[in-house]
């Protein structure tokens, strides 16, 4: 692989992952074409009764608790879910309210911190990349001058070539993952919103 293709190929790959920043300077560091909503607001998701007089305690009750970490997780199928939602709320319908609004509270506090966390990684991943490129910059230019040097180092060339090919190799294997990551905060939106639906549709 020569050194002209590695600095390419991190160069051209830095541009595909950060294909969107350019479109919102507000955000130097997203690297997803999606564009960036740092948060969810309620409101986008949530039709039913107020929540105000609910706040986080929701924790305090463990049942609620347990389900809201089983209804987050989205390797539970909707089907599932559905069914979790309906046999959790019974009794009347004040009862059904309180438990709703307790188990929406917590699923919005829940999704809503797994979604920040999932864009803070993203980010962070995306200025390890720019250094990664800094670093394929300079070390193709020192591989060059132990080239040009009139006694080259044949050995620390071929150290050097071969750090540069497991540099860009980790960088192209970043890209890739980020591009997977880059659909989670939309899939983690599409189920809040959908349990949010199944719940204020129980509790009517």
């Amino acid at each position: 692989m020569s050194r002209r293709f590695l600095i390419a190929v991190a160069f051209a790959s830095l541009a595909s992952t950060g294909a969107a920043v350019a479109a919102d300077p507000r955000y130097p560091d997203w690297p997803c074409q999606q564009a960036k909503v740092p948060e969810i607001s309620v409101a986008a998701v949530w039709t039913g009764p107020s929540l105000d007089d609910v706040g986080t305690s929701w924790k305090d009750d463990p049942k609620v608790s347990a389900l809201v970490s089983k209804l987050a997780a989205r390797r539970t199928p909707m089907e599932e879910a559905q069914k979790d939602i309906a046999d959790f709320l019974t009794g009347p319908p004040d009862e059904k309210t309180r438990k709703g609004k307790l188990l929406f509270a917590g699923l919005f506090d829940t999704l809503n911190a797994q979604r920040t966390s999932v864009m803070n990684g993203l980010e962070r991943t995306m200025r390890r990349q720019r250094e990664a490129v800094d670093k394929v910059r300079a070390d193709t230019t020192t591989l060059q001058e132990l080239q040009s040097s009139a006694s080259p180092d044949q050995a620390k060339v071929d150290d050097l070539s071969n750090q540069l090919t497991w540099e860009t190799r980790i960088f192209e294997d970043r890209r890739r993952v980020m591009k997977f990551v880059c659909e989670v905060p939309t899939a983690i939106d599409q189920r809040l919103f959908a349990l949010a639906r199944e719940i204020q549709q129980d509790m009517e």
